[in-house]
This record gives C-alpha cells, structure tokens and sequence, in this order.
C-alpha cells in the first residue's frame, strides 16, 4: 500500500447526523473528505457497532452517498495475510468517530 492509509470510520454521529437506529443527515464535508481520500489510494473500513438489518441499512445508506468501503467491521484482507490472523481490533492508521479523544485531552 506504500504510503496510503487506513482509515476506519464509525457511522452514528460521524457519517450519518441520525441516532441509531435510524439514519439522519450525511455529515457531507467528512463523506467528501473520504471519498477523496479513496480516490488517491488509501482504504476505508466502516467500523461501526450495528450489526444485521441496522448496519445493512448503514451500508446502503453510505452506498446512496456514493461512499463504499474497502471492509465493513472487519479487518482489510491484506492486514489478515501479514499479521497471521484476523484480531478482533482493526488495524489502522486512523479512527474517526464522534466519540474519539487523543490521551490527555480529557481531565478525568
């Protein structure tokens, strides 16, 4: 992959404005920001805790977004192969979620 990046990005209040279960408005600056990272290269995983009919109609939703990933709560083929097996934890060079703190950010 050379210099590109992994990116994995959650779904409820990063992608999509709506509260789970449903889906609200696209955050569209992000949604172009992704797609133009794609298109140089880098690798999108949705990383996201829906699971069944809820994330298959995140899915679809991001599809109508014209925004499609690489892997979907799942590590990207290419990390299985090198590291032996598939963790649990997705390997990547970033995370984008609405829920994300860097260490020290927060006065505990």
């Amino acid at each position: 992959m050379e210099n590109n990046k992994i990116i994995a990005v959650d779904f409820d209040g990063t992608l999509s404005f709506g509260i789970w279960p449903d889906v609200g408005e696209p955050n569209v600056p992000l949604i172009e920001q992704l797609k133009d990272l794609k298109n140089k290269g880098n690798k999108l995983i949705l990383w996201t805790c829906r699971a069944g009919e809820a994330l298959d109609l995140a899915v679809s939703w991001c599809k109508d977004q014209q925004l499609e990933f690489d892997a979907v709560n799942d590590n990207l083929p290419e990390i299985v192969e090198l590291y032996g097996n598939n963790s649990r934890k997705i390997t990547c060079d970033y995370y984008i979620d609405d829920r994300a703190c860097l260490p020290g950010a927060v006065n505990w």
